[in-house]
């Protein structure tokens, strides 16, 4: 049974309801499918997101202008984001995706733009989407990207590689970040939609991963692209702005995410616990066990706290690039050791695929690396503390 998450304010009769929609779906179509996703590993599981698209899941952080649910508040969000990835925090994260690449265009794009790129989103068969930063040699350093674009009459010129790139595999439309001037760093960052068939973009094999299946990676080849200017999301120079804000909201919903994986397992932990007997009693009467199990649920809650309170300042227009950094730091590292636990409290098992402890396990490490590992969070967090 799951430790139903309390928060310090009563939800909204909106909210209640997103959380409790979010709730059944993960546990009825998401929880059930997770083992089977993993094994299969690199195959889309587009059934359950037609499922999902099919309820508003896919679309419901869009504006309802562009045919979405609506639901603009980051706290709305991390709460259905946390109920999504406690039944699979990669399936749960594929559900969602569509608001990676719906931030920088609403950020950023004009109202045409807006109408053209985020209405498809919002159909009964959505299209698959991504967001390019990261490159062979730039990981969490985005103002370092090498990526060229150079303007040639009424198009842009795409030259580059970016690698790791989540839904790559399946996506038909990618926002790519590169710069129009090199050696500017973040001053000559340019976002562009780009279109999966666009002549020059090629898409690698998806990436072998540890974990998080359910999501497939690839690299992106990007030989002399060319781009309608049309597709530029805002001014030239503007991009890096515009994913700062994007990364701002993505490590927020990230830490929600982690929260829900924390949270699965510590209910799987509790409830193998209290089945299981150890020298003629239960686990769960071993003192070293109960301490385990009480600090998972401690830092499960600590992950939530943090986490809504980024989404809360971020909803107020209210700087909170050092919140959400707190937030997915304390949520990824919490989630990494919540799933450790997990192994542990089922001794042997967790260590067995019988149990889906083992793929949680595997499934947190991702979250300490991705959108800036936990190093270039705590260097976020330590610059905030020198400029006070």
């Amino acid at each position: 049974m799951s430790r139903v998450p309390r928060t310090t304010r009563a939800l909204t009769e909106e909210q209640a309801d997103a959380v409790r929609l979010a709730r059944d779906f993960a546990a009825a179509e998401i929880r059930p499918r997770a083992r089977e996703v993993d094994e299969a590993d690199h195959v889309l599981p587009r059934e359950i997101w037609a499922k999902a698209a099919g309820i508003g899941l896919t679309s419901f952080m869009i504006p309802e202008a562009y045919g979405g649910g609506g639901v603009a508040d980051l706290v709305t969000q991390c709460l259905v984001q946390e109920e999504l990835c406690h039944g699979d925090i990669a399936i749960g994260n594929l559900v969602t995706s569509g608001g990676f690449f719906a931030a920088p265009v609403l950020e950023l794009g004009t109202e045409e733009q807006r109408k053209r790129f985020l209405t498809p989103l919002c159909s009964a068969d959505p299209p698959l989407t991504a967001l390019a930063t990261t490159e062979p040699g730039v990981g969490s350093d985005a103002a370092a990207i090498t990526t060229r674009a150079v303007r040639e009459g009424d198009h842009y010129v795409l030259t580059g590689q970016k690698s790791w790139i989540s839904n790559a595999p399946f996506a038909d439309y990618f926002v790519i970040f590169a710069t129009v001037a090199p050696g500017t760093r973040s001053k000559g960052i340019t976002a562009f939609v780009v279109e999966r068939d666009a002549p020059g973009l090629t898409i690698g094999d998806p990436m072998p991963k540890m974990g998080q299946r359910g999501i497939a990676c690839a690299e992106l080849f990007l030989d002399g692209v060319r781009v309608p200017a049309e597709n530029r999301l805002g001014e030239e120079g503007q991009g890096f702005y515009g994913l700062m804000r994007t990364f701002d909201a993505s490590r927020i919903l990230i830490a929600a995410a982690c929260t829900g994986l924390s949270r699965a397992a510590f209910d799987a932990a509790l409830a193998y616990a209290k089945e299981r007997e150890q020298f003629g009693v239960r686990i769960i009467d071993h003192q070293s066990v109960a301490f385990r199990l009480a600090d998972m649920a401690t830092k499960t809650d600590i992950s939530r706290l943090v986490t809504m309170r980024a989404a809360e300042l971020y909803d107020t227009g209210t700087p909170v690039t050092e919140e959400a950094a707190i937030a997915k730091l304390t949520a990824s590292e919490h989630a990494m050791w919540c799933t450790w636990a997990a192994v542990q409290t089922h001794g042997g098992w967790g260590y067995s695929r019988e149990f889906l402890v083992e793929k949680w396990m595997r499934d947190a490490k991702l979250e300490e690396l991705e959108e800036g590992t936990s190093d270039i969070q705590r260097l976020i967090i330590s610059r905030s503390l020198t400029r006070q």
